[in-house]
């Protein structure tokens, strides 16, 4: 591959008078790049979709939704939230599945400049009430299954106000979906600032609590705009390294994508939601993840983008019903949320006749992607997750703070627009993790000389589940609460389909016993399911040690069979 038609396109497109012109800029003092020619704010992103009005812009089962219907939605949301005396910089929470509802709310609170607070919708009741204690919103708009978790704990609400979505029932004191939507009016005019959070997304915590990561406005549109940089430069780099002359009559496709990930995390929010919406396409969105009901919805509505976690990718190109479906519409497979795997990139590219494989490394403290890499760069470095956007620098950082060089591994820091403004009530959490605007990303990764970005290992202690960030400090903190639980240690196990599952050794008290059916019990009352212990070690001795007194996760690990796992 023609790295240097790739480095070429770059600086064209980022140069001065470009599209994508990169401009240095000073944010909460720190110098940063950003895109001259970005929208001042998400309110500018929604209002630029006006015009595609007549096209269908949100599909959900039987239901659709054309951008006009969805604008007059969208500004009926905002007129009864300002009626509830909701203000900018204000909160609300949105509880619910991916359903058209969680679109239309985060576009309204988006025009008026109100943070949307993403709960995560497989939180348990303890871990929703302490969600909605530390965000503190205003409204809060749920779905049935997110009220039964509710009225487990009724207090939890505080003095938030709470909308029904989707309910067979009203429950006492709630104001239905209908009467929010019923307000009707136009849109209203509210000047909102690019520094502003946009949304509130939890990452799980490395003292057991989650953290509430400020996204704002200019992250949120730098994400969209890098992801928009990143499809141009790697289709004009890869035509002229191949001398494929593009036909200047040829009409851009209608960009059309199933949404397969939460709406509450930034992979389907922030990249796949915003890339299409922007485009004027569709969203197709999936009560739950289901490859072969996927490859229905690929056929029925000509999807052109499959995105999700790598595990998603593989469920759904080795389907047993592959071949049945007629999958010509499909451009591109692929996602974000964990690396893919190689053999899977040359599956992608091989198995789907019109597709090429494409993936991004993000974090949501980067509203998105950090790196993006599609088709044949992406084909030809599998193992690599491709290059910083341009609004992106970076530094490989050794354990003595100095700066490495093009293939030394260290943690990678980011610094740029993108970057989130820091944690909601977690001023020491801030400062640990943003430097002088510099984001440790705690992840072991190092650049070659092309300046493609390889990661290597994960400096924090984190188990990456489908996708999902599980820190196992967390999961930790539960098992401590177990009386009977004397020591504990919690690490990743690989697994074929989810890249890793939650592992965890424990030591009993003496005198006691412990069982795993029991601990996991114990996990479920306070834990969100997927946190929840998969292998379970119980061990007759001290777990071993270093001379700090620190766990040998690493050494444990190794001595550990998975057969022997309860």
């Amino acid at each position: 591959m023609h790295y240097i038609e790739l480095n070429k396109t770059w600086a064209e497109l980022t140069g001065p008078g470009a599209p994508f012109e990169v401009a240095e800029i000073e944010v909460r003092g720190a110098p940063l790049r950003a895109f001259r020619n970005a929208p001042p704010n998400v309110r500018a992103v929604w209002l630029s979709t006006a015009p595609f009005a007549e096209r269908d812009y949100l599909v959900y089962g039987d239901e659709r939704l054309t951008y006009a219907q969805s604008h007059a939605q969208v500004a009926a949301v905002a007129n009864w939230l300002l009626a509830q005396g909701v203000q900018p910089g204000d909160r609300i929470a949105i509880a619910m599945r991916n359903f058209p509802e969680w679109m239309l709310i985060y576009w309204a609170c988006a025009c008026l400049g109100v943070a949307v607070v993403g709960m995560n919708a497989w939180w348990t009741a303890a871990e929703m009430a302490y969600g909605f204690n530390d965000a503190q919103p205003k409204i809060v708009f749920a779905d049935a299954e997110r009220i039964a978790r509710i009225a487990e704990q009724p207090d939890m609400l505080g003095a938030s106000r709470l909308v029904a979505v989707r309910v067979d029932t009203l429950p006492t004191g709630a104001t239905p979906w209908s009467e929010v939507i019923a307000q009707g009016g136009d849109l209203p005019a509210v000047d909102v600032d690019p520094d502003a959070d946009m949304c509130i997304f939890y990452t799980s915590g490395t003292t057991g609590f989650p953290k509430g990561a400020q996204l704002t406005h200019r992250g949120c549109v730098s994400n969209l705009m890098n992801m928009m940089f990143s499809g141009q430069a790697h289709t004009l780099a890869t035509q002229r390294a191949t001398g494929v002359v593009p036909d200047p009559t040829a009409v851009p496709p209608i960009p059309v994508t199933l949404i397969t990930t939460p709406l509450f995390h930034v992979t389907a929010n922030n990249c796949a939601a915003y890339a299409t919406t922007a485009g004027g396409g569709k969203m197709v969105l999936m009560y739950r993840w289901d490859a072969g009901e996927a490859l229905k919805l690929v056929e029925r509505e000509r999807i052109g983008s499959v995105s999700g976690v790598p595990v998603m990718a593989r469920e759904l190109v080795t389907h047993p019903d592959f071949a049945k479906y007629d999958t010509s519409s499909l451009l591109s497979v692929g996602g974000g949320g964990a690396q893919l795997p190689p053999d899977l990139v040359a599956k992608i590219d091989g198995t789907v006749a019109t597709a090429r494989p494409n993936t991004g490394y993000g974090m949501t403290e980067t509203c998105g992607i950090i790196t993006s890499i599609s088709g044949d760069f992406f084909v030809d470095k599998p193992a690599s997750c491709g290059r910083a956007m341009p609004t992106f620098e970076t530094r490989v950082v050794g354990d003595d703070g100095q700066v490495l060089p093009p293939g030394q591994p260290g943690e990678l820091w980011v610094r740029g627009a993108p970057v989130i403004k820091g944690y909601i009530n977690r001023p020491e959490a801030t400062a640990d993790s943003i430097t002088e605007g510099w984001l440790h990303t705690g992840d072991v990764a190092y650049l070659d000389e092309e300046g493609f970005i390889f990661l290597v290992d994960r400096k924090k202690d984190m188990v990456l589940r489908g996708g999902e960030n599980i820190y196992c400090a967390e999961v930790e903190a539960v098992l401590y609460q177990h009386d009977a639980v004397a020591e504990c240690s919690v690490f990743g196990v690989p697994d074929d389909r989810l890249g890793e599952e939650v592992g965890a050794a424990v030591v009993a008290r003496p005198g006691m016993s412990l069982n795993a059916d029991a601990l996991r019990a114990h996990c479920a009352s306070v834990m969100a399911k997927h946190k929840i212990p998969r292998y379970i070690w119980v061990l007759d001795s001290s777990i071993p040690r270093n001379a700090n007194g620190k766990f040998l996760k690493r050494e444990l690990r190794e001595t550990l069979d998975v057969k022997d796992a309860v």
